[in-house]
């Protein structure tokens, strides 16, 4: 399983945010100089994270975005689950009724134990956690 550039973006735009929360709103083209992102991709990951109320925005010359929740309340299970929908490895971990299989299928409970395990680790993992690690004005994320 891989997360999409989104998701892992998402988390890197977060992360940048809280890196220079308090200092105002930070514009997009800001954000992109500090993450690698291009603005048009920050723009479309920003959407829904500020429908699920992590984010605000701010128009106007002074305007960009601030974080609208705390840097330990944002984990990245929430990230991801916004972002991609789902942390199940599975449509039948979700919603067992996808597959037939699913009361008979020996697989099925590794699928569903595998998922449980990962998201209880993606929700113990906050963007303040991450923080510790960024260094003012330098490049965060990763480029895979």
């Amino acid at each position: 399983m891989k997360l999409s550039a989104k998701a892992r973006y998402a988390v890197r735009i977060l992360l940048d945010l809280a890196t220079y929360q308090g200092q105002g709103p930070v514009r997009t083209a800001d954000i992109s100089e500090h993450t690698g992102v291009s603005v048009r991709f920050i723009e479309q990951i920003l959407k829904p994270l500020k429908k699920a109320k992590l984010v605000e925005s701010t128009r106007g010359a002074s305007g960009g975005y601030v974080l609208s929740a705390k840097p330990e309340d944002i984990s990245l299970a929430a990230i991801i689950r916004i972002i991609e929908g789902s942390l199940c490895l599975t449509h039948c971990c979700e919603d067992p009724k996808t597959c037939h299989r699913s009361p008979t299928c020996r697989s099925h409970r590794a699928w569903v134990r595998v998922t449980q395990v990962m998201e209880a680790e993606l929700e113990d993992i906050s963007i303040r956690d991450l923080q510790d690690d960024v260094i003012l004005g330098t490049p965060h994320g990763c480029d895979c």
